[in-house]
């Protein structure tokens, strides 16, 4: 613990919706989900308008659908997302050397090794500035976490949500934590809530009271120590600037279970080889490959090998993962498959006997292989699209380079996916609203534009091209004012939108100053103002897509 607040955690408001209303002005101040399209999607994220419906992340899409029918789907465009989160991780590199990622949209900082004055106006004004500048550089709002310690630091962030910025002055801590649920804790999931439930412990407080003897003997020497330890306020955890990647894997789940056996193996094949793309982009190499497979039940089976060296080979690993699909019963259907690799190196060593086994059986398997790949390309495509826009928030412990399935989705013959940026040779540039029945909707507008018109082609219009998403804050625009209120998302401490609004249920934006809370008992929380169809109307979506709901 530190006597001083220099320990900064940003968190990005919902950053997916975020980034998606930044870019798309139709859809500023409306609920907006990011996710998996499909009838199997997962919510990667969503907007603060839809989450007043009951919509959250690690929903499955169909319920997400049910609860705000009129919700925007879009498909997640990791490609613009990391770009972003680079831009913003910058801007935190700037602070300090010591920054640690967490995930593309949250990291801590360490004040004080950039040389910050360890007091808690000088930590504010930090703060404030960073607030300042993310909104001037991407457009986006962020919430800022000050404390002496990493827990109370994203404690503080969560509570600032959203777009505010919450300082806990040391000395503090005991009494903001006792009235919270032990759900707060780092390391308290959902096994180890219910465990504390049944002894009758659901506050901090209560977790502080019950002593260490008693937690210790409810969940272990270490787990309860821990725990003892943060009840009190206690966390001696360093900011580390380098986190070292655990492991590294991709996986895919499927719209229609796969029953037929050549096909199982062939997508273990197609992931494994992603794999290894991703494992080289990271520049490793891993000993033990682990495969995932989740069967039309819902059971999750995970089956690993281990090999003799470190190694970033393809065939290595594919025929790894191809013995451990052998031994796992797929006859009633899978639904997921993953393959992944851990124990993870710099280095590689050659396995002579695998590369010998490789070459020996190449000759013979050649011809089956490329059978069995034509077979299913159609409809590997369309699965490692949907796969990846189902993901959820990208693992911390993977490479920055996490999901790019979803990026694929465009690489099949004239797939329109709903949210993706596509450029038409009359009207210029615009986004996909919807596709069906041979047809795709676009509505033309950029972030900085007016909510735009929407039209409607064949899904083969030679005329209509997919395109790179434009930025949300044109600095080259000329009499761009990157401060002003015309390109951040629509939501509080940026942009509101008037009550009239353009034939096609879009609202012109207006410029709005932040509005932020620097201390949790100086002011009442933020809160977005809640959406409903009496407020605002729903954004259309003509041309959705023939398999939504």
């Amino acid at each position: 613990m530190r006597a001083a607040p220099t320990i900064l955690h940003l968190d990005m408001d919902a950053f997916y919706a975020s980034v998606e209303q930044a870019s798309k002005p139709s859809l500023r101040g409306k609920p907006v989900v990011v996710g998996g399209i499909g009838p199997r999607g997962v919510v990667a994220t969503a907007s603060y308008e839809a989450r007043v419906f009951g919509v959250h992340s690690a929903m499955a899409t169909a319920q997400a659908r049910r609860l705000c029918p009129n919700a925007a789907y879009l498909a997640p465009r990791f490609a613009l997302y990391r770009r972003i989160s680079e831009t913003v991780m910058e801007l935190l590199h700037q602070l300090s050397p010591l920054v640690e990622p967490l995930s593309l949209d949250e990291a801590f900082v360490d004040l004080e090794a950039g040389g910050a004055a360890a007091s808690a106006e000088a930590a504010r004004a930090v703060g404030e500035q960073l607030r300042r500048d993310i909104r001037s550089v991407t457009g986006l709002t962020g919430s800022v976490g000050l404390a002496g310690s990493k827990m109370l630091a994203k404690i503080g962030s969560e509570q600032a949500k959203p777009d505010g910025l919450v300082l806990i002055d040391p000395g503090t801590e005991r009494e903001l934590l006792e009235p919270m649920t032990v759900r707060t804790l780092p390391g308290v999931g959902p096994a180890t809530a219910e465990h504390l439930r049944r002894a009758g412990i659901h506050t901090v407080g209560e977790m502080a009271e019950a002593g260490e003897d008693e937690l210790v003997r409810l969940l272990g020497k270490a787990h309860g120590s821990s725990l003892h330890a943060m009840a009190q306020g206690l966390d001696d955890r360093s900011v580390v600037a380098e986190r070292d990647a655990k492991s590294v894997s991709v996986e895919d789940t499927f719209d229609v279970d796969l029953h037929d056996r050549a096909r199982v193996q062939s997508e273990v094949r197609r992931l494994a080889e992603r794999c290894v793309q991703r494992l080289r982009s990271a520049g490793r190499s891993g000993r033990t490959v682990v495969l995932k497979v989740r069967r039309y039940d819902f059971s999750t089976l995970t089956r690993s090998e281990t090999l003799r060296g470190p190694t970033d080979d393809p065939a290595v690993i594919q025929e790894a993962a191809a013995r451990l699909i052998e031994g796992v019963d797929t006859t009633g259907g899978v639904r997921l498959l993953g393959v992944g690799v851990t124990g993870l190196a710099d280095f590689t060593q050659e396995d002579l006997f695998a590369q010998a086994a490789t070459a020996q059986a190449a000759p013979a398997e050649e011809a089956t292989a490329q059978a069995a790949t034509a077979e299913a390309a159609g409809a590997a495509e369309a699965c490692e699209a949907e796969g990846a826009a189902a993901a959820h928030a990208p693992d911390p412990e993977q490479p920055p380079g996490a999901p790019e399935a979803a990026e694929a989705a465009e690489a099949g013959p004239r797939r329109w996916v709903p949210g993706h940026d596509v450029r038409h040779a009359e009207f210029g540039t615009g986004w996909v609203q919807g596709s069906g029945v041979g047809r795709v909707t676009v509505r033309f507008e950029q972030p900085w534009s007016a909510p735009g018109r929407v039209r409607t082609f064949p899904v083969d219009d030679p005329d209509l091209e997919s395109a790179e998403p434009p930025p949300l804050v044109p600095q080259e625009r000329p009499g761009a004012d990157p401060s002003s209120g015309t390109a951040r998302a629509g939501r509080a401490g940026g942009t509101r939108h008037a009550g009239g609004g353009d034939p096609e249920g879009g609202a012109e934006p207006v410029a709005g100053a932040a509005e932020t809370r620097d201390d949790q008992s100086s002011s009442p929380a933020i809160r977005p103002k809640s959406w409903s169809p009496s407020s605002s109307p729903p954004v259309s979506m003509p041309g959705a897509d023939a398999s939504s709901p």
